[in-house]
């Protein structure tokens, strides 16, 4: 849950707020009116009847046993991944169960997996989960409905700051039974809260009692999950281990999953030693993320001979916004004009064609590659909802479309140049002795935090162009764990920020745009954006009542978001890039939104070669530094 998920809710209509999909056969009613049923979605009806046996994708048959190893990068000092205090290890998702499951293959829908039953009233002010009768932590003991009370106010009350705002609309969560937990609303208009608590990964009460929650530990934790942590060595790597006899197995949200009998996860210090790793046999599968290393660095002896498989697989993520976001908080930042300027010299085309073999598209929204997104003059319903703002947000706003600077890829942005200097001038910068200085004579200079080499070639090119502007940036890359301590404090100027989109957006908004988190260190708000029209558009987008008015009050806030230059945007891929040693079977297909290597396994014919040929690589090739 560290990361920016998918957040799902729940879709049929029991009014103008809300939608729900009717009750599974058989299923009764609580109360009056209330809704029981085994899954929930936004668009509709869920796709899988009550009894599915396995998600379509998976082969239920697929082989257990063996292991992968995959890359971590950085080190790690803790097993808690819901505090801001530490660095977690990667894969502690796996420790845990959570309510519901969502599906990789249907848009904004979960399934009953914790939960055996998900029931919500008429009145939409509040949702139960019923837990599986064999719901059992790692110890033998059951898991309860006090663990998902405890659960619940103990992230809330300890955890990160998202949650608080995440949860904002529970006012109250009981247990009403050893194996039922009710949560009630403010009120009915969070149409998507529902689903967002079936994500709530549940701990054990009991294993955390004299423990302190805030602080980071080594502790190994209990779970529930299909596996548990069986070694590790701080900092530098984490085994987790499959639970032969895990509750839910049998379970069709877990079936033809979790397949390889250990998972373990090495670190290394950034993601060209980790690459080598991989090339030297140590690491079975990575995702490939630099487009450079995909055209160049995949001619080694093991592909050729076909030991080494590449695939591009594809996805219907929405990609979101990844982007250069400058810290608002800095008032060097705070005109719109400079922030437009910094826009207008980050030339796309020349890096795409040079740094990343023409393999992205440019990123024109924070919700591209999706329906959210804006595009040309506002119309329709979206512009009568922008016309209750009028004033308050750019005039151009409903009579230009926003468009992002085109180049023609050669280097030579001499026009870009001319339109960025004449913003900065308007907003009081000069250029003295070919410094850009202000009005007191102080420059503009300020650092870009970055947390891995590789983003370097991006961020140096981008520098030059800068400085031809009299600018006086410069680069500072730090490790990782650097890197998290000075994000959560808001302690940069500029940085690389990723905002995921589910196409279903709602409460993360508040931590991506809002004032409450602004300066609420360790949000997500890494921009510091704070505009009441932007709250108000939020809360519109959390409150919309049906599929058509989502759309509309999403490409508002789009809209509104982009004329204020928050950010510099960079691109997009529409695959998975991966590679990985031949001895991996997986299914046919993948899902449409996620890539889903739970569902992969270890194909045993092919395992014996792939060995003999990692020992050979090995031994003719040193093990690359940490």
């Amino acid at each position: 849950m560290l990361n920016r998920r998918d957040l799902l809710a729940s879709g049929l209509a029991l009014s103008a707020g809300a939608i729900l999909p009717p009750a599974a056969p058989g299923a009764r009613a609580q109360a009056a009116g209330a809704i029981r049923t085994h899954a929930l979605s936004l668009l509709g009806e869920p796709a899988l009847p009550a009894d599915f046996t396995h998600w379509p994708w998976v082969n239920p048959n697929a082989p257990k046993g063996g292991e992968l190893a995959l890359t971590a990068l950085g080190s790690f000092d803790s097993f808690n991944a819901y505090i801001l205090r530490g660095t977690p290890a990667v894969g502690l998702g796996n420790l845990y169960d959570s309510l519901l499951k969502e599906s990789a293959d249907e848009a904004s829908t979960e399934y009953c997996h914790l939960a055996s039953i998900v029931e919500v009233p008429a009145d939409r002010k509040g949702v139960a989960f019923e837990l599986h009768e064999q719901a059992r932590w790692h110890d033998g003991k059951p898991i309860t409905a006090e663990d998902v009370v405890w659960t619940f106010n103990t992230l809330r009350q300890h955890g990160r700051p998202f949650y608080r705002a995440y949860w904002a609309d529970v006012t109250e969560v009981v247990a009403e039974g050893p194996r039922r937990v009710v949560f009630r609303f403010k009120d009915d208009g969070n149409r998507e809260l529902a689903l967002i608590l079936g994500q709530l990964n549940v701990m054990p009460r009991h294993w955390w009692e004299g423990r302190d929650f805030a602080r980071p530990s080594l502790d190994v934790p209990l779970g529930s999950g299909p596996y548990r942590i069986e070694r590790f060595e701080a900092g530098r790597s984490v085994v987790y281990r499959r639970v032969e006899d895990y509750w839910a197995r049998d379970l069709p949200t877990a079936k033809g999953t979790n397949n390889f009998d250990t998972m373990r996860y090495e670190y290394f210090r950034d993601s060209t030693v980790a690459l080598e790793a991989f090339k030297a046999g140590q690491i079975d599968f990575r995702t490939e993320n630099i487009a450079k290393e995909w055209a160049t660095a995949y001619d080694f002896p093991a592909v050729q001979r076909g030991l080494v498989k590449r695939d591009e697989i594809p996805h219907d993520l929405p990609t979101g916004m990844q982007a250069f976001a400058v810290n608002l908080r800095r008032p060097l930042f705070q005109d719109a004009r400079v922030r437009r300027a910094l826009i207008e010299v980050f030339d796309f085309e020349w890096m795409n064609a040079n740094l990343f073999y023409g393999s992205y598209a440019r990123t024109k929204s924070y919700f591209s590659n999706s329906e959210l997104a804006s595009s040309g003059l506002p119309e329709g319903r979206e512009k009568e909802i922008l016309e209750r703002f009028r004033g308050r947000v750019p005039d151009q706003l409903f009579t230009e479309e926003y468009k992002l600077p085109v180049t023609d890829g050669s280097g030579n942005n001499r026009e870009a140049l001319r339109r960025a200097l004449d913003l900065l001038r308007q907003a009081g910068w000069t250029v003295r002795d070919r410094r850009l200085v202000n009005a007191q004579g102080q420059p503009f200079a300020f650092e870009i935090l970055l947390n891995t080499p590789s983003f370097e070639r991006v961020a140096l090119p981008y520098v030059q162009v800068l400085q031809r502007l009299g600018m006086e940036p410069r680069v500072r890359t730090v490790d990782p764990a650097q890197y998290q301590v000075r994000m959560d404090a808001f302690d940069y100027d500029m940085t690389v920020d990723n905002i995921g989109q589910s196409l279903s957006p709602g409460n993360e908004q508040r931590d991506f745009f809002t004032c409450a988190r602004a300066n609420d260190n360790g949000s997500q708000n890494v921009a510091g954006i704070c505009d009441p029209v932007i709250d108000e558009l939020v809360e519109l987008v959390i409150g919309a009542p049906d599929r058509e008015e989502l759309v509309a009050r999403t490409r508002a806030l789009d809209r509104v978001l982009l004329w204020h230059n928050y950010m510099v945007p960079h691109w997009h891929s529409r695959t998975f890039r991966v590679a990985y040693w031949d001895k991996l079977g997986r299914p046919e297909r993948n899902p449409r939104y996620r890539l889903a290597l739970d569902s992969w396994w270890l194909e045993r014919g092919r395992e014996g070669a792939v060995e003999q040929a990692k020992r050979e690589t090995r031994s003719t090739t040193p093990p690359p530094a940490r």
